[in-house]
């Protein structure tokens, strides 16, 4: 009765929801640090600031909506679960925290084997150490914290979820800002794009000279 029960539609939603929203936010906090480490650290042959500044945008965009809609439904969740510590075992709820736990443990195990590939190759930098250091310390998190909640019998009493969510929205706030000084704020991001297309006029213009002087064998006196 119990399963049937806590298997409403509601709790499905908030469970899925819980688990995409959790996937967004570890995913794009991964993919922030991981292009401010390529804005510090350039590869002189792959270097392109606007690609960077894009996904640095985009996953600020993406953290500060999908986080504290996690944060929410796990305060819900937990708030259901302590009605009963039978809910605990709810068999979708089970799955996902497994499953968090095998893409965390597979993570790690591929971050690894990168790690020990490039040793051995050779081409360890310090740009791909950080790299690897902010991937395995998610992944390790992720994982340590996912085996402590399936364990934990003080669902009741315990302060730790509450700590962590205030410790994770420090974190994440501190990570959002500092990419104001890594990036550059938005107004100055707006100027750099004033800067590109500027860029893309004066080669426009370039172009259209360069097929003027091919036809007529002279310069236009007037750029119209």
């Amino acid at each position: 009765m119990m399963e049937n029960t806590y298997s409403a539609p509601k709790n499905v939603f908030l469970h899925l929801l819980n688990i995409v929203t959790f996937y967004l936010s570890v995913i794009n906090f991964i993919t922030l640090y991981i292009q401010y480490i390529s804005f510090l650290f350039p590869d002189a042959l792959n270097f392109f600031f606007t690609g960077i500044a894009n996904s640095v945008r985009m996953s600020t965009s993406i953290l500060v909506v999908a986080l504290p809609v996690y944060i929410l439904t796990c305060w819900l969740l937990g708030k259901d679960l302590k009605k009963s510590t039978e809910r605990r075992e709810f068999k979708l709820r089970k799955w996902l925290l497994y499953f968090i736990l095998f893409v965390a443990a597979i993570t790690i195990i591929v971050d690894l084997i990168m790690l020990v590939n490039s040793f051995l190759s050779g081409e360890l930098t310090v740009r791909f150490l950080l790299k690897v250091l902010v991937v395995l310390l998610t992944a390790a998190a992720v994982f340590g914290y996912h085996i402590w909640d399936l364990r934990r019998k003080d669902q009741e009493t315990s302060k730790a979820p509450k700590k962590l969510a205030f410790a994770i929205s420090f974190v994440v706030l501190a990570s959002v800002i500092s990419g104001f000084f890594i990036i550059g704020t938005p107004t100055e991001q707006r100027q750099i794009k004033f800067d590109d297309q500027r860029i893309g006029d004066l080669q426009t213009i370039q172009g259209q000279i360069i097929n003027f002087w091919i036809k007529k064998e002279s310069l236009p006196a007037v750029l119209a």
